[in-house]
């Protein structure tokens, strides 16, 4: 049976390691290697062109990992979400409970991913391995099925925590203009994952069918539990 590492982060002495292990390597990378002008979904033979310093150096990260190892495989996804850690959706959960109205970018396009999804994704990329150690190695996008909007992702979660709560803060759209940040973003992050589902078998459920689920799950926790 071959040995995986699952590597977030970009790790030189990671690397080393797996290569000097012979384990195969299975590498989380972003949607920000990409610049958004796009007007539809990326695929993995679209060239990465980033924005930002964070996307610049998820793209770096990538090469390093292609250039240092054959057995790899370079997993894509975006707007990360689930029940830990700090992110979007505990974020809204939280919000929604504190202000009458919440202001949301609205030219901004993704797909809102569970990280149960990507569990799942990981697992069937190491069972692959684990069955003829012959995985397609490569370069894969996997995200949440559907394209949204910040606004429609807040809108979503809000949705969800008002039929438990009763309370409805109005979710009102904004550009991206309206709201600067320091690092600029894609104004599209849609991904396409078919080659992964051609690949594994694995498909991420309908983004807003794995939103419900998990808010629906949040929203009746303590505010303590929300960042």
């Amino acid at each position: 049976m071959a040995a995986i590492l699952v590597l977030g982060a970009d790790s030189q002495v990671a690397r080393e390691l797996t290569a000097e292990a012979g384990a195969a390597l299975v590498h989380l990378s972003t949607d920000y290697v990409f610049d958004g002008r796009k007007s539809t979904a990326y695929t993995e033979d679209d060239p990465v062109a980033p924005l930002s310093v964070y996307g610049r150096s998820k793209a770096a990260g990538e090469d390093a990992v292609r250039q240092a190892l054959d057995r790899h495989i370079v997993l894509r996804t975006s707007w990360v979400y689930g029940g830990y850690g700090s992110n979007f959706l505990k974020t809204i959960l939280r919000l929604a409970l504190e202000h009458d109205e919440l202001t949301m970018v609205a030219d901004q396009f993704g797909c809102p991913t569970a990280t149960a999804d990507i569990a799942d994704a990981i697992l069937a990329i190491a069972a692959r391995i684990a069955d003829d150690d012959d995985a397609t190695w490569g370069t894969y996008h996997f995200v949440g099925r559907g394209v949204t909007t910040w606004h429609g992702f807040a809108e979503e979660i809000v949705d969800v925590q008002a039929g438990i709560t009763g309370r409805r803060p109005k979710v009102v759209a904004i550009a991206t203009s309206d709201y600067p940040r320091p690092a600029r973003r894609p104004a599209n992050s849609a991904l396409d994952s078919s080659r992964f589902h051609q690949a594994f078998g694995v498909r991420a459920a309908d983004w807003r069918e794995r939103v419900r689920h998990v808010a629906a799950a949040l929203a009746v926790r303590p505010a303590a539990g929300m960042s």
